[in-house]
């Protein structure tokens, strides 16, 4: 299985590879090409970036090795949760987790259920110990090249709602996971002031 994994991922880079070498050439029609890419590779996904709240002060008051067991330790209570609800993780960067679903209202029970995992978990713990975590979520249609990236509008406003926006405990999604979080599962959110990206905060018991 894994060899078959790694000879998909392989396949869908060495062509999108050689679409874009197309893009490339001179007097090239770009339109047709960018329909050919999205018609190989444009699928419906929901998309969350994770990260941890306070790594930069943390490693620079207690250390690296402090920092490597907060990832561990994160991984250790994230990852079956993550299973459980279907989704794939695609990449870890440092402490934060890219994973995709392909049912929204997963990916956003998801996030709900691990911030409520946090939260039990820090009971009781040093500031220095708890794990706090930021998540934003996007849904639409996104770039899929096999197993190894995703690429699209959906994806970049996720990545900056969950690193760069959110705040510990917050769940932060985009316009369609918003409407999709209220329609489907009957959670409200409120728009966010002064974002990078138009995005809404989800209002949920933890």
């Amino acid at each position: 299985m894994p060899f078959l994994r790694q000879l998909a991922s392989s396949a869908s880079e060495e062509r999108l590879g050689k679409l874009i070498e197309e893009r490339m050439k001179e007097g090239a029609n770009k339109e047709a090409i960018d329909r050919r890419i999205w018609d190989l590779f444009g699928e419906m996904w929901a998309v969350m970036f994770t990260d941890l709240s306070g790594f930069s002060r943390n490693v620079e008051k207690f250390g690296i090795v402090h920092f490597l067991q907060t990832i561990h330790e994160s991984h250790k209570l994230f990852v079956p949760c993550i299973d459980d609800h279907d989704g794939i993780l695609l990449k870890t960067e440092g402490d934060s987790m890219l994973i995709i679903f392909r049912k929204p209202f997963k990916a956003i029970s998801c996030a709900v259920e691990l911030q409520k995992i946090c939260r039990k978990t820090n009971q009781g713990k040093a500031p220095e110990d708890e794990v706090l975590l930021c998540l934003g979520i996007g849904y639409g249609r996104i770039l899929r090249i096999g197993d190894v990236d995703v690429f699209g509008r959906e994806v970049n406003s996720a990545a900056k709602l969950g690193e760069d926006t959110a705040k510990p405990y917050e769940i932060l999604l985009t316009e369609l996971a918003a409407k999709i979080a209220k329609e489907t599962m009957g959670l409200e959110s409120e728009p966010l002031e002064d974002a990078p990206v138009k995005g809404f905060r989800l209002k949920y018991e933890i």
